[in-house]
Parts: structure tokens; C-alpha cells; sequence
């Protein structure tokens, strides 16, 4: 009950922020209107179960004119049945959709805010695969808690209505045991609640390890399906260094993973289901050995008999409902627990950014420097990396940032752009400035090539003749015509050939501060030269930071820094 009462919680806080939201009444509007036909279609339970009294006992009797006038009303109520059955289905995947969509939304942008995702990486949170969560758990959510929702609600209020029909026979019929009449109030009520108890605690202490085994499977079904994207987007690589062999076992060793734990959820659910489905079907001949006496004492006609059958089914199913689900449950309980975990690490991230002894970026309406007092960089672990006391970057000034591999140089761009919070001290950076990070592997997004070189800025954000004009500047003058077609350009372009498209994109945005973080080492020193001549010559005015070891790089920045030892700490290097 402890676990139950927690994850109802936990469901109640993921799902109220939708019925709060700006799509809050078209969402209760469509849940109301599936609760509202569910308890219709309770009604014409009971209806059908008091029919079944009128038809039986019209066979018993051989009652034409009842038994045909019984057809009828019975096919008035199917179709009714039938129409809601029909609309509830359309009205709750529609709520699904709607619901899933405003999650979604949420969720990308949680994920996304601020560098977040980043951060959670950092981090080294246990909410692996974001993309597993959003996509998969997030649908499997919204879906099963309707259906597990509405199943509860079902059950409840059945029981509601055919405990007091059922309540009503016992009297109607009472217990007869060998012969012998006990007058016991409510008595197939009592047997009804003891089945299922019975089954419910025979259920659970069966079933109870498959909501490990759920959680389980889906983390290692989610891993080996990264680990098969990571390989496609390695294909290069791998084949280069004869690797397949290499990939095949590790692959099939994360699969491995998958196939030991399904395995241990086939013999779990091999149990669960044949306990299951002995419940269910004892429970098919259980009533009728509990009123067969009475009836063949002549205490009651067929269709008292048969009514009593199905109120008990009725009452019996709806005590039952955790023994039915209890496969579903278990899988439910461990999407809840994913997407819980999921957004404690969002949370966690978010609120990580706040603290007080982390390296503060902030805005500056003094000067046009983006200046670095007091820094320490450390890596995550703690340990100290670089130190800068007192230095800047001065406007419009070029500067060559240099240091042996290691010391910092790519993490300090990292934190001039406020995502590598671990350190102290401050960097101020002008109010409004542009800046733009260019690493050695840009990225771009999978596309049309005008809206990779365009990114992050949408597509149609550049005329197509300025992305004409910076294609043929770069020496990619052969894309010219491919700007409106769709492909995955990081993997199907070569390093160089990458690295080309983002001094086009420095270009067309014309950044204040523009940081190249060894943006040309893949092309040869001519190409590389004639680029950084093209930023030299078309953005004047920036303030351009680079790192790089070829000494043909000084030829283009006014200033060189070399980071060195600070001495004090073993591998800690300063400004």
C-alpha cells in the first residue's frame, strides 16, 4: 500500500499540470465525456443484467411473445452500447493525442532550456536515454493511465451498482448446503469479496517482481537501440578499422542483455498468467456452485439463476480488477518511475545552474570586453583545470589561444557560453552581445542543407542568394544547387567539407564574438588560410578567439596567449 499510495502521487503530480494548462478545458471536456460513458455503459450493465432474468425465465417458460419483445430490447441496448463504445474509443485517443502533445512539449522544452540536457550529462544523472522517455514512455504514460483510469472507475462503480443487486439474490436465494438452508445476509457478496482477496494477495506476492523486470527491460531495450544509432552514425569509423567484428559482439552483448531479462520476464509471466487464468476461469463456475443448490430446491427459476451468475461475475470482476491488470500495473508502475526519474534529473540540472560556488556567467553594460576574474575551471570531479586572474578578450580584437592538450582550452570556451558551470570566480560578457561556438565537428541538423547552414536561425532566415553567395566563398561552390535538399549532411559530408559550412554559418551570422575551437584543423593550411582571410575580410568588426597549433594561424590574429602551468597544482594551467 506504501508503494501504491507513492506512485499514485507520482502519477497525480506528472498528469494535474495538463488539466491545469492552457489546454486545460478541451482536455477535461473529453475526459469528462469518457468518464460520463463509461458510467452509461455500467447502466447498461445492469440493464443487461436484470434482462437476463426476463430472457431466461421466458426460456424456461416458453414465452414466444416475451422471448421475442426480450430480442428486441436487447438489440436496442446493443446498439446503444455499440454507438458509446464506438465514441469513447474516438473521444479518448483524441484525449491521448492531446494530452501526449502538451507532455511532449513540456518535457522538449525542460530538456532543452538553457543547456539542461547538457548539464544532465555533466551531471551524470540516471535518466539515460531522454529520447526513450519522451518518445516511448511518454505515449505508454497518457495511454495507460486513461485505460488503467478508467478501468478502476469501471470496476468501482460496477461494484457500487451490483453489490446491491447481488446482495438482493442472496436473499432471493439462499445458501443450501447439502440440503440444509443458512440464511446469511449478503452471502454471494461475501463469496464474491473472499475470491477475489484471495486472489488479488496470491497475485501480487506472484507478480510483484516484474515491475523490476519491466523497468529493467526497457533500459536495456533502450540502450542497445543507442547503441545501434551510434554505430550507424560511426559507419565511417568502424569500417576503417575493420571493427564489425568488434561492434557485432558488443552489440549482441547489450542484446544479450535484453534477451536475459525477457527471459526472466517469460517464466515471471508464465506464473502470473497461469495463476490468472485458473482465477478466471474458476470464477466462470464459481456462482453457479454457489446458487445451483437453491435453484435446484426450486428456490429460484434459470433466470434468478442467471442473473445471479452474472451480478456475481460482475461483483467478482470488479474486486478483481488488480488481478486482471496486474501485468499491465506492473508495467505501468515502472513507466512512472522512469518518467519520475526523468524529471528529478531535469530538476536536478535546473537547480544545479543556481548554486552559489559555480563559475557565474552574467551580462555587463560596462565596456565591450568579455572579461574573466577570479576563474577556476574545474573538471567535474572537482579537480582544478585552468585559472585565469584579471584577463580578457578585448573587442575586436583577434586572439590565437594556445596550451599543450588538456589544459582547458575547449573548456573555457565551454564556459564563456554558460554551460560548464563547475568552478568559481566570474565572467562577464557585454549586455545583448552575439557569440557563436564553432567546434572541430560542427553540427547539423538533419535537413535541407539551407537550414543546416542556417542553424540555429530557421531556414528561410537568409535570402537564397547570400546562402549562394557564402557556399561559393567558402570553396563549396558545388552545393549551390543542393541548398533545398534533404539529407543527414554530417554524415554524409567529410570533415572539411563540414567545417566549410560552419565558417559559412559565422558568415551569414555575423556573430560579435566568434570562438573557433580548432574549426580548420581538418583542412590543409592554403584552404585554412584563404577561410580565416574570408573571416579577417567579411567580418571586420568581430571579436574572433581561436585555438590552434599550427604556427600559420598567428599570420591572421593580433594577439597569441599560451596557456601555461600555474605551478601550484599539479596539471592546473592559468591565463
Amino acid at each position: 500500500m506504501k508503494n501504491l499510495g507513492k506512485t499514485l502521487a507520482t502519477v497525480w503530480r506528472i498528469s494535474a499540470p495538463y488539466f491545469r494548462s492552457e489546454d486545460r478545458l478541451a482536455g477535461l471536456v473529453m475526459l469528462a465525456a469518457v468518464v460520463g460513458i463509461e458510467l452509461a455503459t455500467v447502466a447498461i450493465n445492469v440493464l443487461l443484467n436484470q434482462w437476463n432474468s426476463r430472457f431466461y425465465n421466458a426460456l424456461q417458460e416458453r414465452n414466444w411473445d416475451v422471448f421475442v419483445y426480450e430480442l428486441k430490447y436487447f438489440s436496442v441496448i446493443a446498439a446503444i452500447y455499440i454507438a458509446l463504445a464506438v465514441y469513447q474509443l474516438y473521444l479518448n485517443q483524441w484525449l491521448q493525442i492531446r494530452w501526449r502533445t502538451w507532455m511532449t512539449r513540456r518535457y522538449l522544452e525542460g530538456w532543452l532550456h538553457d543547456a539542461n540536457h547538457y548539464r544532465m550529462q555533466l551531471l551524470g544523472d540516471a535518466a539515460d536515454n531522454p529520447d526513450q522517455r519522451i518518445a516511448d514512455d511518454v505515449k505508454l504514460f497518457v495511454d495507460q493511465t486513461l485505460n488503467i483510469g478508467i478501468g478502476f472507475l469501471n470496476s468501482v462503480v460496477t461494484l457500487g451498482s451490483f453489490v446491491v443487486i447481488l446482495w438482493g439474490l442472496s436473499t432471493a436465494a439462499p445458501l443450501h448446503v447439502f440440503g440444509v438452508q443458512y440464511d446469511i445476509p449478503g452471502y454471494l457478496v461475501w463469496g464474491a469479496l473472499i475470491y477475489a482477496v484471495v486472489g488479488t494477495v496470491l497475485t501480487h506476492l506472484v507478480g510483484k517482481p516484474l515491475v523490476g523486470l519491466d523497468f529493467r527491460q526497457q533500459q536495456y531495450e533502450a540502450d542497445f537501440r543507442f547503441n545501434l544509432v551510434r554505430t550507424r552514425e560511426n559507419a565511417e569509423q568502424v569500417a576503417l578499422l575493420h571493427g564489425e567484428t568488434a561492434e557485432r559482439e558488443r552489440l549482441l552483448a547489450r542484446f544479450g542483455d535484453v534477451i536475459s531479462n525477457w527471459m526472466a520476464i517469460m517464466i515471471r509471466t508464465k506464473k502470473v498468467t497461469a495463476l490468472t487464468a485458473s482465477y478466471s476461469q474458476a470464477s466462470v463456475v464459481f456462482p453457479f456452485i454457489l446458487v445451483a443448490p437453491a435453484y435446484f430446491a426450486q428456490k429460484i427459476q434459470l433466470g434468478g439463476m442467471m442473473q445471479t451468475a452474472s451480478a456475481f461475475s460482475s461483483v467478482q470482476g470488479a474486486l478483481s480488477f488488480f488481478v486482471s491488470a496486474y501485468r499491465q500495473l506492473a508495467m505501468w508502475r515502472s513507466i512512472v518511475m522512469r518518467l519520475e526519474g526523468f524529471e528529478a534529473a531535469m530538476a536536478n540540472a535546473d537547480a544545479f545552474r543556481h548554486r552559489d560556488d559555480l563559475i557565474k556567467v552574467s551580462p555587463s553594460s560596462a565596456g565591450s570586453d568579455i572579461a574573466l576574474a577570479d576563474l577556476l575551471v574545474r573538471l567535474p570531479n572537482g579537480e582544478p583545470l585552468l585559472t585565469a586572474n584579471s584577463f580578457s578578450f578585448k573587442s575586436g580584437e583577434r586572439t590565437l589561444l594556445k596550451g599543450p592538450s588538456g589544459s582547458g582550452k575547449s573548456t573555457l570556451f565551454r564556459a564563456i557560453a554558460g554551460i560548464w558551470p563547475f568552478g568559481s570566480g566570474s565572467i562577464t560578457v557585454p549586455a545583448n552581445a552575439t557569440l557563436m561556438m564553432l567546434p572541430q565537428r560542427p553540427y547539423f541538423p538533419v535537413g535541407s542543407l539551407s537550414g543546416a547552414i542556417a542553424y540555429p536561425s530557421k531556414a528561410d532566415s537568409f535570402s537564397a542568394d547570400r546562402l549562394r553567395d557564402v557556399l561559393t566563398a567558402v570553396g563549396l561552390p558545388a552545393m549551390v544547387e543542393r541548398l533545398d535538399e534533404d539529407a543527414h549532411w554530417n554524415r554524409m559530408l567529410s570533415l572539411g567539407e563540414q567545417q566549410r559550412l560552419g565558417i559559412a554559418r559565422a558568415l551569414l551570422h555575423a556573430p560579435q564574438y566568434l570562438f573557433l575551437d580548432e574549426a580548420t584543423a581538418s583542412l590543409d593550411e592554403p584552404s585554412e588560410a584563404k577561410l580565416y582571410g574570408l573571416l579577417v575580410e567579411r567580418l571586420p568588426s568581430t571579436t574572433i578567439v581561436s585555438i590552434g597549433h599550427r604556427g600559420t594561424l598567428t599570420a591572421f590574429h593580433q594577439k597569441e596567449v599560451t596557456l601555461t602551468s600555474a605551478g601550484a597544482t599539479a596539471g592546473t594551467y592559468q591565463l
